[in-house]
C-alpha cells in the first residue's frame, strides 16, 4: 500500500479559506485517482472532489462545487485541496484517498487512505 499523509488542516473562521495537502509515499499519485472524503461527526463518509490518475479530469461533489479545487503537483507527489469561503458545515474529517484506474466518488471503491486532518470552520 501507499502511504498517503494528509496535512493543513486547523481552525478556521466562516469565510476563511484553507489548503490540505496529500503527499503520497512510493508510486506517484499519477498512477492512481486521487480523491478527498470529509466526514462529520454523526455522519456517514462523504465524497469531495476526486482528480484522475492523469491529472485530466476533476469531479466534485455538488455541495462543494464552485467554493473547493483539487489539484495535483507530480513534482511532490502532492495533490491538494483548495477550500474557500468556509461555512460550519464544512466542518469534518478530511481524508485522502487513492485508487488504480479511473475515479469513482464510493468510499468504498477506494483501497489507500491516510489518516485524515480536521478542518473545523467556528466563529
Amino acid at each position: 500500500q501507499v502511504p498517503l499523509v494528509e496535512s493543513g488542516g486547523g481552525l478556521a473562521q466562516p469565510g476563511d479559506s484553507i489548503r490540505l495537502s496529500c503527499t503520497t509515499a512510493g508510486l506517484p499519485f499519477s498512477a492512481r485517482a486521487m480523491a478527498w472524503f470529509r466526514q462529520a461527526p454523526g455522519k456517514e463518509r462523504e465524497f469531495v472532489a476526486a482528480l484522475s490518475y492523469n491529472g485530466a479530469r476533476t469531479v466534485y461533489s455538488d455541495s462543494v462545487k464552485g467554493r473547493i479545487t483539487i489539484s495535483g503537483e507530480i513534482a511532490k507527489n502532492t495533490v491538494y485541496l483548495q477550500m474557500n469561503n468556509l461555512t460550519s458545515e464544512d466542518t469534518a474529517v478530511y481524508f485522502c484517498a487513492a485508487r488504480a484506474g479511473f475515479i469513482r466518488m464510493s468510499a468504498p471503491e477506494y483501497d489507500e487512505w491516510g489518516q485524515g486532518t480536521q478542518v473545523t470552520v467556528s466563529s
